[in-house]
């Protein structure tokens, strides 16, 4: 289609916003497809009330019941995201015939055993298990994640024109050295979880018996922290320049201090937006989430496609008084709609789609 400019709007996206207009973002497929910015005379989140699910939602994960298996919150077809806590090692192995895992360590560390020899891990770090995998978590303290299941490949973005070392470094990945753990025992238990459902199989001996490995298929490890975000000191961009890894239908992007814009007239928080193909899910890891009100470390807000989202009334405010964020956190935006399970319904943020309202 053709690029058309119509009455009152700015030259450059997010930058030199008119007086009195609130800029809005409609586009499609995920930051990535058609666009166009409408600068309305109202925030267009100033809503008086919502009848009906096409709502914001915060889901408050540590409200969320403990269980000795992960415990779900949203899912769609493509993947599923939980809550979990776990203190001490398991007596058996899983593996996951449904899909792969990426595991975050939001609190704890210890290390994850698993067929290819074990990773340690720590607070911040994404643990990438292939499907099929043998593995199981052994904590040093009590540990927290958010585990997110994907029925497709997990895989690192195309860095495109910004070359093989944005985003982060290949050299920042860390992968297992094989280890065969010794026979102590007469009977080890697998666990595998196939279409939901849990098959144990037992054998004499260790399970991870593997001496050797090659190949192009393999757990790996990246810290949050080693994230270099890509960035414009002259106008806001598109989360999805935060990517990490992605699978079908889905993108994994994390969010890390980084300075602010710095041209007098630019935007300084996320713009609103009706990014109306994708669902947006965040998971708040630590920091202060300048952009949202009310929101604390351990909480995640779920954005369906649909209806507006963007900056709080108070981070609009006073975006001209902070010169870089302090926040880490984890975004997964779906391409198909997500659905709540009871256990986050029950523990949901009632009034969370209130924080809007000026």
């Amino acid at each position: 289609m053709q690029h058309l400019r119509k009455g009152l709007t700015t030259r450059q996206a997010h930058v030199g916003v008119p007086d009195g207009t609130f800029e809005e973002e409609h586009g499609r497929e995920g930051f990535f497809g058609p666009v166009s910015h409408l600068y309305h005379q109202n925030s267009p989140t100033n809503w008086l009330k919502i009848k009906g699910d096409c709502r914001p939602y915060c889901i408050d994960t540590r409200k969320m019941p403990s269980a000795a298996m992960p415990v779900p919150f949203l899912y769609n077809e493509d993947v599923a995201l939980y809550k979990h806590q776990q203190v001490t090692a398991d007596l058996f192995w899983s593996r996951n015939a449904d899909g792969d895992w990426v595991l975050f360590i939001h609190e704890g560390h210890g290390f994850l055993e698993t067929d290819y020899g074990p990773l340690t891990f720590h607070r911040g770090d994404y643990l990438v298990i292939p499907r099929g995998t043998t593995y199981r978590l052994v904590p040093e303290e009590p540990c927290y994640l958010l585990m997110i299941e994907s029925r497709s490949s997990i895989r690192q973005p195309d860095r495109g024109l910004l070359g093989q070392h944005a985003l982060y470094d290949p050299a920042a990945i860390e992968v297992p050295e094989p280890i065969a753990y010794e026979t102590t025992t007469d009977k080890y238990e697998v666990r595998i979880k196939r279409n939901g459902e849990l098959t144990s199989v037992f054998y004499p001996y260790h399970p991870l018996d593997v001496v050797g490995w090659k190949g192009t298929l393999y757990p790996w490890k990246l810290n949050i922290k080693e994230f270099r975000p890509v960035m414009s000191h002259r106008g806001h961009l598109a989360p999805s320049v935060h990517t990490t890894m992605l699978g079908d239908h889905f993108v994994i992007c994390s969010f890390v201090p980084r300075p602010l814009e710095e041209d007098y007239d630019a935007e300084r928080v996320p713009f609103w937006h009706r990014n109306i193909d994708y669902d947006e899910v965040i998971f708040y890891h630590d920091g202060n989430f300048f952009s949202r009100d009310g929101i604390e470390a351990g909480m995640v807000t779920f954005h369906p496609f649909g209806i507006h989202h963007g900056p709080h009334p108070k981070a609009y405010a006073n975006q001209r008084k902070k010169d870089r964020t302090d926040e880490y956190a984890v975004m997964i935006d779906t391409r198909h709609p997500l659905k709540l399970t009871p256990e986050a319904r029950e523990s949901l943020f009632e009034d969370y789609w209130k924080l809007w309202q000026m």
